[in-house]
């Protein structure tokens, strides 16, 4: 079986494609290769994870009629008339969605190849809405995803895939606190908050915690973890300083997200599908901050369906102050019923298996390409 991959941006989208490629090669034998921006991180991580890469030249349009999308959609049927002969001899064609991936998805509706869109978000992109008129099926993360793409779209729930090392934290938590509390300096006998802005930080996030810390100055038995983003740790050091009986440490960026999660009693983290992924296969009871400027607002989709799940609490960005953080974080990590019952709800929407599911997805529609 000869699967094409295509797309990418982020690493938030090529870690799963990743994953799911694994599990084709080793569970079906597949032999994988992807497609994807020159620009992207998949033109570093792809090579890096093994897999053959063939870079295209594209550019993401704007929603509007403008010389710049006129221009994004000339590049992009370019590059699909180039990867039109690549994909023209693969068993099925994997979108991923974003701009990226437009070209092997075109290239496929040319060729009449089967075609299998992964949409990670609720509400599902630009290509994703266009090529699901000719994609086989449609693979999602939160069930509100069907609602948004046209009619005759056909949907499965396989859920977004995550690294190894999170979907083994719950089997091996104990040792997993053990090497968080010595690796970022925690106490053992404190509740722990784990603040999560994202893979580059979120600025406002930042300034509403280091504020916050004032008001949690006397909570002993309380410390926070926050992931600033590179380079923005100088914001809330001074704050850690001067925490009084509150513990704080900061770090730019998790390396071992594992370890964070595992020692994580609450969460307070963006609603970008990768860290729902894995703050729900973890079980990890979370208060979800929409970024505000996220394309057609699909971080508070996806919020709210955590929310509707009963596996998070949401605070709008904009509604998000000092005060409001402290207390709501102060209640929750309280509740010790509540978070039992929101870990619980997590881990029942979660789906840890998602890089399986997907790829036996996968391997069925090219087995019925025939």
């Amino acid at each position: 079986m000869r699967v094409v991959v295509a797309g990418g941006g982020t690493a938030g989208h090529i870690f799963p494609a990743l994953a799911m490629a694994d599990a084709l090669r080793a569970r079906h034998g597949a032999e994988v290769e992807f497609l994807g921006a020159a620009d992207g991180q998949e033109a570093r991580l792809v090579p890096a994870a093994g897999y053959p890469f063939t870079s295209t030249h594209v550019t993401s349009a704007q929603t509007r009629v403008s010389a710049r999308s006129v221009h994004a959609l000339w590049l992009a049927g370019a590059a699909a008339r180039r990867v039109r002969p690549q994909v023209a001899r693969a068993d099925v064609v994997v979108g991923l969605g974003g701009f990226a991936s437009a070209p092997g998805a075109m290239a496929a509706g040319w060729t009449r190849r089967p075609l299998v869109l992964v949409e990670q978000n609720s509400v599902p992109g630009a290509v994703n809405r266009i090529a699901a008129r000719w994609a086989r099926v449609v693979a999602v993360t939160f069930e509100a995803t069907a609602a948004a793409l046209p009619a005759r779209a056909r949907t499965e729930r396989t859920g977004n895939p995550v690294r190894p090392a999170i979907v083994a934290v719950p089997a091996n938590r104990s040792s997993l606190v053990e090497e968080a509390r010595r690796g970022f300096g925690l106490d053992p006998d404190r509740r722990t908050v784990v603040v999560l802005g994202g893979s580059q930080g979120a600025e406002h996030l930042d300034e509403v915690v280091a504020s916050a810390v004032g008001l949690l100055r006397d909570r002993a038995d309380l410390q926070l973890l926050v992931s600033t983003g590179p380079g923005r740790e100088a914001g809330l050091e001074e704050a850690a300083r001067n925490a009084g009986a509150l513990l704080v440490r900061t770090c730019g960026f998790i390396e071992r997200m594992d370890l964070a999660l595992a020692i994580a009693d609450v969460a307070v983290s963006r609603a970008g599908a990768g860290h729902i992924a894995e703050l729900t296969v973890c079980g990890v009871p979370m208060i979800l901050v929409p970024y505000p400027h996220a394309t057609e607002n699909h971080q508070e989709a996806n919020a709210r369906e955590l929310e509707r799940a009963g596996a998070a609490e949401v605070v709008l960005d904009r509604d998000l102050t000092a005060e409001r953080f402290a207390v709501r974080v102060g209640a929750l990590v309280e509740d010790v019923e509540r978070c039992a019952s929101m870990a619980s709800a997590a881990r029942g929407w979660a789906r840890p298996d998602a890089d399986v599911r997907l790829a036996a997805l996968v391997a069925t529609v090219a087995g019925g390409a025939g």
